[in-house]
């Protein structure tokens, strides 16, 4: 056989190995932990379920429900309880983190940046975690969002828009102000998509705050 190539490091990186636990069998918990048993389940059990399994499988423990709902409210009712973080995807972590927040009470002086948070969502939880924006800015928070879609943008309050194109061909402001102004500005490519979603929609609520 050919000898390896110096610098040739094919081999440095190997496939993961999991190892199941003797002891538990990948349940997590000793035997006399998976002995109690709530309504039939055991932790086990319980950490298999998706939180909008949970969410009905705990249906009269408040306390716990108000912990987990956020998740669904974000759109993230297809979740395990006991799924590893590190299976998530990007969007996925950041609404997890924005669940978070919104269990606790936010600052005033908070900022909020999320990167594309919509990658691979459903119209309909699109539409939760637009909800969830709103509730961090009736906080009081100020959320920044680096997004292409455009149900995202047209509820926007004010939207930058980088251009004229992609990579060494953009990186400059082409146009700023609210979604209606991009409309109006024949050099923003933004403004052309943004015109379609814009004539389609509904006008906001009066009070009702945008992003």
């Amino acid at each position: 056989m050919p000898g390896r190539r110096h610098g040739d490091h094919r081999d440095a990186f190997l496939a993961d190995v999991d190892l199941v636990c003797e002891e538990c069998r990948g349940r997590r918990f000793k035997s006399t932990i998976l002995e109690i048993q709530y309504k039939g389940k055991n932790i086990y059990d319980v950490l298999k379920m998706t939180v909008k399994e949970a969410l009905s499988f705990f249906s009269n423990v408040p306390k716990l429900t108000s912990k987990i709902r956020v998740l669904e409210e974000v759109g993230l009712g297809y979740l395990r309880l006991g799924q590893s973080a590190t299976t998530l995807s990007g969007g996925e972590a950041q609404r997890v983190r924005l669940a978070a927040h919104l269990a606790h009470r936010t600052s005033e002086d908070s900022l909020f940046i999320f990167d594309e948070p919509t990658t691979g969502l459903h119209f309909d939880d699109i539409s939760k975690l637009l909800t969830a924006f709103r509730r961090l800015i009736e906080t009081g928070a100020t959320v920044l969002i680096i997004e292409h879609n455009m149900d995202v943008l047209k509820t926007a309050d004010w939207v930058i828009d980088l251009g004229p194109d992609g990579g060494d061909s953009g990186g400059y402001v082409v146009a700023a102000g609210t979604p209606e102004s991009l409309v109006e500005n024949k050099l923003s490519l933004t403004g052309k998509f943004l015109a379609k979603h814009l004539s389609h929609s509904h006008p906001p609520e009066a009070g009702k705050s945008k992003i």
